[in-house]
């Protein structure tokens, strides 16, 4: 009889899905999610079911085996030890993994096998039948609780479920734990660890749809809880909290009370979709449907909503604090100011302050903007002030107004002038000199600090901060004193002013060099804020352009201390980091936007696939997805701050925007193709367009860009006063 069950539920879930994917015209854009893009390779993403931007992602966890388990989870694995509750997606770290759960055959059993085969995935949903146990697994999860559904495949007078507080990802360990029995149906407990979150705390409550028995085996890290006589479908819900036990019970009983499995699903696809429609395209191209919603997906994992459900959180400062707006954590900065916020700015705008919210209180808890921040706590993971570029762009774009400008630029003003992380020499210097920084990296963090500064600057002229503005303005040009005009190269400099010899621009030792995950042919164009400057250094624009061209041309040897972030490689451009995801684009400030069109259609087509090893590098939190979406739509964001999107070569046909306010932004390539991927002009709501860029308030305001394309470059863009 339970046999016969488990394939009836096995066969309503398959039914579901079917039948939820033949509904794209009344909506479902969960059809077109290809969840597994980018769990094999150097991609580094979650797999599992979550919601948009929720604090838990629970999906299954393997034991880590290296670089490419950061999430947990990797397609080349056959091996389970849980099924967490949070997982990091993309990032160059592991951590997270906590609180896990694994039906098991017996009380010794730790790990389980299962083949990818077995799998079913899409957003909001997760499945896979295990042999050994013989069970059926199903996830589902709402912002804050995850929900398991265990089918067992025949009668069993006992089943077993592991509970496992012990197991964490890469550099997580637990350094305090408990687990309680409170009734025959409830278990909570807590988990505290150090790892790259150096004092992460998870409170937890589990509620079972029938009585458990729990048994401790390994102190509080580890017990296995075990049903007499088990019905043949277990239902748990896991609800978390960063702040106690006794929140967590109430994220349980304000989001889900109830014990619908399939309504808990659904409610979770709908929110996807709501999110996922906020763009419509138009394409012949099924694939590059697929990567672009997949795209979307995965851009929305994270930042995760990081309090509860009565406004608390655990803050910077590892105090409990009380907050009228939504807190959130997993902030990438350093990958994610590049692409990802400037796309959240137009298809968020709901969120926007209360991210800017989340910068300010952090910055009141620790006194720095945050850096990379995991869980309540800076990791100071990167260089620079990638916080800076993301507060100073929600201030210009307007998301920040009134008093609450001086609040930011007091933040933003404050840590650009920190004795930390550098910056002490480069107040002392005007950069920082290879033979005093202990930490190496040196002009990295210069050229980030100087695009940082830049948008002080623009945000001081707001404000009317005249001496300040002039500050930081000087501070921005760091990159003109690394600048070598002999081999037009950008270069670590010594206290006295020499320059790094030897010198080889295609060497990268990972972290012991001038460089962060990359060379001097990347690094010379780290200079998003002040292109036209850059190309002064140089001399001539013909200068400039000779040795640009020359970038996605040049080969060599990076050496044997490479990081392998640095993937994705076109001559030396590599796509696979975030240091060059502006440069296609700088082609447009010299009035070549048609070289970017070639090379930005050659990256959409052969570093982005519809398949487990889809992305050339770490999706990093929803950077290199983002990069796509922007670019397969034709806009793109290269000044780190302020709304200047450059056009492109869009790949879709057709992009309706929802910005916000009942308006919608539509983008149109006429005759577009495989071939027709140069814009030959360009009406901007029914009106000539000659620039080869658009503002931010052209999109808010909502309209039509059409762009009509050829198969050969044209003048777009052309001329002096057309440019960015």
């Amino acid at each position: 009889m339970r046999l016969r069950l488990y394939f009836l539920s096995l066969g309503v879930s398959l039914l579901t899905m079917f039948s939820l994917s033949a509904t794209a015209a009344d909506g479902d854009y969960t059809r077109f999610v290809n969840p597994r893009i980018g769990t094999g390779g150097h991609g580094h993403v979650f797999l599992g079911a979550n919601v948009p931007f929720g604090y838990i992602q629970l999906g299954p966890t393997q034991p880590t085996s290296g670089w490419d388990w950061c999430s947990g989870y990797h397609h080349s694995d056959s091996v389970l030890i849980g099924f967490g509750h949070q997982h990091l997606s993309g990032t160059g770290i592991g951590d997270l993994g906590d609180v896990a759960l694994l039906p098991v055959a017996t009380r010794e059993q730790r790990r389980v096998l299962f083949t990818h085969a077995q799998e079913t995935v899409s957003p909001g949903y997760y499945a896979i039948k295990l042999g050994e146990p013989n069970v059926y697994v199903e996830l589902t999860a709402t912002k804050r609780v995850g929900m398991h559904r265990y089918t067992f495949g025949a009668d069993q007078t006992e089943a077993f479920v592991r509970l496992d507080l012990r197991q964490g990802i890469g550099w997580d360990h637990v350094s305090e734990c408990q687990m309680v029995q409170e009734s025959p149906t409830t278990v909570s407990g807590y988990r505290h660890s150090i790892g790259w979150a150096n004092r992460q705390k998870d409170f937890f409550v589990m509620e079972f749809s029938q009585p458990v028995s729990l048994e401790k085996v390994d102190g509080d890290t580890t017990g296995v809880l075990t049903l007499s006589r088990p019905a043949e479908t277990l239902l748990v819900k896991v609800a978390m909290s960063a702040v106690s036990v006794a929140n967590a019970k109430l994220n349980l009983q304000a989001e889900l009370p109830d014990w619908d499995f399939g309504a808990t699903v659904a409610a979770a696809r709908k929110a996807w979709n709501d999110e996922l429609s906020k763009i419509s395209i138009k394409t012949n191209d099924e694939h590059v449907r697929r990567i672009f919603y997949t795209a979307m997906y995965h851009s929305m994992i994270a930042p995760s909503v990081f309090n509860d459900v009565n406004g608390q959180y655990r803050g910077a400062d590892g105090k409990v604090h009380e907050g009228n707006f939504t807190n959130y954590t997993t902030l990438s900065l350093w990958d994610t100011y590049r692409s990802a916020h400037p796309l959240q700015t137009i298809i968020h705008p709901e969120k926007q302050a209360d991210m800017a919210e989340t910068f300010l209180h952090i910055f009141k808890e620790q006194g720095k903007l945050p850096v990379w921040h995991l869980m309540g706590n800076e990791t100071d993971c990167m260089v620079g002030n990638p916080g800076i570029p993301v507060l100073a762009d929600l201030v210009l774009k307007g998301y920040v107004t009134g008093q609450d400008r001086e609040r930011a630029y007091e933040a933003m003003r404050t840590s650009a002038m920190l004795d930390e992380r550098g910056m002490k020499y480069l107040k002392e210097y005007g950069y920082i000199p290879f033979d005093k920084d202990e930490t190496n990296e040196t002009v990295a963090k210069g050229l980030e600090y100087a695009l940082a500064d830049w948008c002080v600057a623009q945000v001081a002229k707001l404000l009317g901060k005249k001496a300040d503005y002039k500050y930081f303005m000087q501070r921005s040009k760091l990159y003109q004193k690394h600048f070598d005009p002999k081999d037009g190269f950008i270069k670590g400099l010594s206290s006295t002013g020499e320059r790094r010899t030897p010198f080889n621009p295609f060497r990268s030792a990972h972290r012991i060099d001038d460089f962060t995950e990359g060379n001097a042919w990347q690094y010379t164009w780290l200079v998003p804020h002040d292109v036209h400057g850059l190309v002064k250094t140089f001399g001539s624009e013909a200068r400039f352009i000779e040795k640009f061209d020359s970038l996605f041309i040049v080969e060599g040897d990076l050496g044997e201390e490479a990081s392998p972030d640095i993937s994705g490689l076109i001559g030396q451009y590599a796509h696979g980091n975030e240091p060059s995801h502006h440069i296609l684009y700088m082609y447009n400030y010299v009035g070549q936007p048609w070289k970017g069109a070639k090379l930005l259609r050659k990256t959409m087509k052969e570093l982005y696939f519809d398949d487990y090893d889809g992305l050339s590098g770490n999706e990093d939190v929803g950077q290199m997805s983002a990069w796509y979406i922007l670019s397969a739509v034709g806009l793109y964001q290269v000044e780190p701050a302020g709304g200047k999107y450059c056009i492109g070569s869009p790949v879709v046909d057709e992009a309706a925007i929802n910005v916000g306010d009942g308006r919608t932004f539509t983008v149109k390539a006429t005759n577009n193709s495989a071939e027709n991927i140069y814009v030959q002009s360009a009406m901007l709501n029914g009106k000539p367009l000659t620039k080869s860029y658009i503002m931010f308030s052209d999109i808010k305001r909502g309209g039509t860009l059409e762009l009509m394309m050829g198969p050969t470059p044209g003048n777009f863009g052309t001329k002096a006063k057309d440019r960015p």
